[in-house]
């Protein structure tokens, strides 16, 4: 124990005499709590993101009380502060224009609060980055406890992805290939549990992008949320933050550039979501380290895709999870990563990995029989992405990997949506969509409209991928020739703001190259014309959102909010 109970945070709180001390024993003692509870023990606080409205965290109320047990078994005193849910499926326009939100209320909380640990209850996509966002910020004791995913969905013997097949069995229904029926039962069969999405959409990446850094109990990241083991790994998680108190274990003792490579590696080994890209940068530059995206192209050339899951592979996470998990497929690994790395449980990410097996050789595939040769997602740049631009080849089809066609512009999510149905829409397979003002700004918030549906036309005549370029992104679930995260975005002046109909786009993804083939006299006549809109929201949050937001290639975080002076601890008056 290296701390003594007078050198907790907590104790400026709850155990020096004087009247300030007075107040807040006698508020706690007014709870029903008794003395005994909190005299010279941890506080942990429990950041707990459960919501009616958010059904990936609807175990959460149960889950608390396991991680409080588990507080109170190793001898701290756990109060639980909601945070702000951030529904993926719910809350609109994005989640992703609120993920800086409950960035700072995680750090403000843990900030304000006498709390000398803390346990993060996330997984819905946004919440995991932002909360640890926040965490990383405030640098006081922090384990993360990831929601875990829901089982596999189901329709008439099939095997049902959330996401995923979400969009392929729309597009069959548009095509006119299932009844309206079939689609009511895949609606309800497609999830049949509390957790998160079971494939490898932004959830189920950033859970495990998370555990590779170090933030969560060994194999934490992969275990079902409906599994009983879920609700151990709860109560286990709770005793552990009581002793990375005493051991006064910090984010930034763990968060280093070695780990957060190993984050990016399994983010690319596991064909993970092309967001955790943007929310990987803005974890590490909270913690003031220099990551680019220039890094992520660097790591995904010598880094295959080996979990063989939807959207890039076959299977779902269930299956990933009674093949081996997470420490199974670093394990595989382990030639890649840095496994002296310093991790939430005192030990080092190898010592995770030591004994850990693949029980299904084709779930988790070893390095040399690989289910896409490089790793999930290339960093493109050209006359249209000055500042880089994403894109995930493992779930698109090949011919889209080098292609030169006529675009199509949509110049808002609104006109693509009332022309893309249209039976007259002047459009072939060759055509590149292209929408704009989706970014950032534009949107506002950066929402996943990236994977624009196909034409109605050409869904009938058995099109299924097509080449898409946005400044928007898309939902880790999707699949398909998605150039996202164009960067700058178009509403700010950007290149793909002077894309017109009919120019000519062309992709080399081996050459890592974006270019719209116009004169560069014309270009700059475009570009001279531009006249920059006003911002999308005016007043409140979104007008600071405005304000502060970075673009994509820089994470997406506010500039005020990037590591820089540590804010002086709260003083006690």
């Amino acid at each position: 124990m290296a701390k003594k109970p007078e050198e907790l945070r907590s104790h400026k709180w709850l155990g020096v005499n004087d009247l300030r001390s007075f107040g807040h024993r006698s508020r706690l003692l007014q709870m029903g709590y008794d003395r005994e509870d909190f005299s010279g023990k941890p506080v942990i606080g429990i950041l707990n993101t459960w919501s009616d409205i958010n059904p990936c965290h609807a175990h959460f109320k149960m889950r608390v009380e396991e991680v409080k047990r588990g507080v109170i078994q190793a001898g701290g005193f756990p109060i639980e502060l909601p945070a702000m849910t951030l529904s993926e499926p719910f809350q609109k326009p994005t989640t992703m224009l609120y993920r800086n939100f409950l960035a700072m209320e995680a750090e403000e909380g843990i900030r304000s609060y006498p709390v000398d640990g803390v346990v993060l209850m996330g997984g819905c996509d946004k919440t995991s980055p932002a909360l640890l966002m926040g965490a990383i910020s405030a640098d006081v004791p922090t384990i993360f406890m990831p929601a875990g995913p829901m089982l596999r969905g189901n329709w008439r013997g099939e095997v049902l992805g959330s996401g995923s097949d979400t969009w392929k069995y729309w597009d069959e229904k548009r095509a006119g290939n299932i009844t309206e029926q079939d689609w009511k039962e895949i609606e309800g069969g497609i999830a049949r549990s509390f957790g998160t999405c079971m494939t490898m959409g932004t959830a189920a990446t950033m859970m495990s992008v998370i555990e590779a850094m170090g933030f969560t109990l060994a194999g934490a990241s992969s275990i079902l949320a409906a599994d009983s083991g879920h609700a151990r790994m709860a109560t286990q998680t709770g005793r552990r933050i009581v002793d990375m108190v005493w051991d006064d274990l910090k984010p930034s003792q763990i968060l280093s550039d070695q780990s957060v490579e190993n984050g990016i590696v399994v983010h690319q080994a596991i064909g993970g979501s092309t967001n955790g890209i943007i929310h990987i940068l803005a974890m590490a530059r909270r913690a003031g380290l220099s990551l680019d995206l220039p890094q992520f192209d660097k790591i995904s050339a010598r880094v295959p895709v080996i979990a063989n899951i939807r959207p890039s592979g076959k299977y779902l996470m269930e299956d990933f999870f009674y093949a081996g998990g997470l420490l199974a497929l670093m394990a595989e690994l382990r030639e890649l990563l840095s496994l002296d790395c310093l991790t939430v449980t005192g030990q080092t990410l190898g010592s995770h990995i030591d004994g850990a097996h693949t029980h299904n050789a084709d779930v988790i595939r070893s390095l040399d029989n690989p289910v896409y040769a490089q790793g999930a997602t290339a960093v493109l740049y050209g006359n249209l992405a000055p500042s880089g631009a994403v894109m995930k080849p493992s779930a698109a089809d090949p011919r889209f990997l080098k292609h030169t066609g006529p675009a199509l512009v949509f110049e808002s999510y609104d006109e693509m949506k009332a022309a893309i149905d249209d039976d007259n829409l002047d459009v072939t397979p060759d055509h590149v969509l292209v929408l704009k003002n989706a970014g950032p700004h534009g949107a506002p918030g950066m929402p996943e409209w990236g994977m624009l549906p196909i034409p109605k036309k050409l869904v009938r005549q058995g099109v299924r991928d097509m080449l898409r370029i946005s400044d928007a992104r898309m939902s880790g679930t999707s699949y398909g020739a998605c150039v996202l995260h164009v960067a700058p975005e178009a509403y700010i002046g950007g290149p793909l703001a002077h894309v017109r109909t009919g120019d000519l786009i062309s992709i080399d993804v081996d050459a890592r190259r974006l270019d719209v083939l116009i004169d560069a006299a014309e270009f700059a006549r475009r570009e001279a014309a531009f006249m920059p809109p006003p911002p999308k929201l005016a007043r409140g949050y979104g007008a600071m959102f405005a304000r502060h937001v970075s673009q994509a290639n820089d994470g997406c975080d506010f500039d005020f909010l990037e590591a820089g002076v540590p804010l002086p601890e709260v003083e006690i008056h």
